[in-house]
């Protein structure tokens, strides 16, 4: 064990919790009410972490709300469930935890920090259908709309937003308007109100609650601090060396440090290194750089490793965050909307556009022949049918097409030409794709077959497969999506115990 001890401590308390999403929150919340001082150290100048940024639905196998509505589970079958997931990857001690415990938890920050959440209705299981211990609906929470206010005046604007995310709404409202797919009969009047009086749903709102809770607490929540060092005492980790306005800050931590940070998606040498990732792009902030493994690996800590997990998406031309990044958007609640295919060079579909678990681990195959990525780069292809009728995630129908987005054709041949992709390929495609979605069927992947996927990314007036519509009317439009990160969820984090000790 490392001994690099400072001359004196710039602050002393039980517990440091590094990071301020929903880990490092519940850590400093749950310490404090156990009667230990505690202080959560920020990187970045706003708080709520990745957890803001999400969609915030919170999976919880045999939880007390979906008992009160009369649904049958436990956590039992929960952990079954996930070890059928697991596939010899997860611990089975973590496994049991999260299962038996995740429940206790939801229901002590419903008592001790005024949580509220919902079972989102009708919302099943990833895998519903297609392993047993899963279920139709009841594990998949959200939490109710949280008054942004209610954090003050420092806080309230200190605590993150969402780009990405419909923040106005929560999931439930979405489902009750048709779902991500009828985004023009969604309730604007709700959605205006909501953003205007800042009620906050989804992941912003989920971060809000435990930053309230927080601040209830007196809990210190110390922002633009930067942990560059774990301290140890030869035995043990008894502090922090952070940066605070330019210069060294020292806690010390007489219980324990909480690394409350997991991913690395802004840290382009682990994204190659961990992730097997050439330059993805990300949704996250520039703070999300894998610190939780520069700071423990000095100490020995192990890396484990699980199948890498990316996504795509692209970048709308002038949408930029508060850093002044570009907004990267996720293509998954679009690809699988009705007269929309995701296609690689060869024109070829490659997988179930509507379950974005199987669909996106198909962009990382590797042909063991051309040792390439047959699947990559791949192109989201839409008519003008979608143009007219959904949102293309923040373009709305009857918007201009952003100049710089993509390329746009009078036909699929001429569209594949422009875009860079075989054009035989691309018309024998979509000539057999129209074919079979008129009957609403998909032999060659199965989309719509799949009930979590027909129930989020379908459209429920879209007859007889919510999933599936022909690309039949021009002009055509082709967008080359970009590998991102998984949203804060990494392939490589640091190795636990049953406890959480690293």
């Amino acid at each position: 064990m490392i001994r690099n001890l400072p001359e004196s401590w710039d602050l002393e308390v039980d517990l440091v919790s590094i990071g301020s999403g929903i880990g490092g929150l519940s850590s400093a919340i749950t310490a404090h009410d156990e009667g230990l001082s505690t202080v959560v150290l920020e990187r970045s100048e706003q708080v709520g972490g990745v957890t803001a940024l999400s969609q915030g639905q919170v999976w919880i196998s045999g939880n007390h709300l979906a008992r009160d509505m009369g649904i049958e589970d436990s956590s039992d079958s929960g952990f079954r469930y996930l070890q059928r997931l697991a596939m010899g990857y997860g611990e089975e001690e973590a496994m049991l935890n999260l299962t038996v415990h995740a429940r206790v938890a939801l229901k002590y920050f419903e008592e001790k920090a005024g949580l509220r959440m919902n079972v989102i209705r009708g919302c099943p299981d990833y895998y519903y259908g297609l392993t047993n211990d899963s279920v139709s609906e009841g594990r998949l929470l959200e939490v109710e709309p949280f008054p942004g206010p209610s954090l003050g005046e420092e806080w309230q604007p200190k605590t993150r937003l969402s780009p990405q995310v419909p923040y106005g709404l929560t999931t439930q409202d979405i489902a009750d308007k048709g779902g991500l797919a009828a985004m023009m009969h969604w309730d604007f009047e709700l959605l205006a109100r909501r953003i205007t009086e800042d009620e906050r749903c989804a992941g912003s709102g989920l971060a809000a609650y435990f930053v309230k809770a927080a601040l209830d607490r007196g809990i210190p929540l110390q922002t633009g601090v930067s942990v560059e060092q774990l301290i140890g005492d030869g035995e043990r980790i008894v502090g922090v060396r952070a940066t605070k306005d330019g210069k060294d800050f020292f806690v010390r931590a007489n219980k324990g440090v909480v690394i409350a940070v997991s991913s690395y998606e802004r840290n382009q040498n682990l994204e190659r290194t961990l992730g097997n990732q050439l330059d993805p792009e990300s949704m996250l902030f520039s703070a999300i750089d894998g610190s939780n493994i520069r700071l423990a690996g000095p100490f020995g800590a192990k890396v484990a490793r699980v199948p890498e997990i990316s996504m795509a998406g692209f970048s709308v031309p002038g949408e930029e965050t508060d850093e002044g990044l570009p907004v990267w958007r996720s293509a998954m609640p679009i690809i699988g909307l009705p007269h929309h295919i995701v296609v690689n060079s060869t024109g070829k579909r490659f997988g179930n556009e509507g379950f974005y678990r199987s669909f996106y681990y198909q962009t990382d195959v590797i042909d063991g022949v051309t040792q390439t990525h047959p699947n990559f780069p791949c192109w989201i292809i839409i008519d003008s049918q979608a143009r007219e009728k959904y949102a293309f995630v923040s373009i709305m129908p009857g918007q201009d097409w952003p100049e710089g987005l993509g390329v746009v054709a009078d036909t699929v041949e001429e569209l594949a030409s422009k875009a860079g992709i075989n054009a035989e390929g691309l018309a024998e495609t979509v000539a057999r794709f129209n074919e079979n979605a008129e009957k609403g069927v998909d032999p060659d992947f199965g989309r719509g077959e799949q009930p979590w996927g027909a129930w989020m990314t379908g459209d429920k007036n879209q007859k007889p497969n919510p999933n599936l519509g022909p690309l039949v009317k021009p002009p055509f439009y082709a967008v080359r999506m970009s590998r991102m990160g998984a949203t804060g969820i990494p392939a490589a984090g640091l190795k636990i115990d049953r406890n959480a000790n690293v």
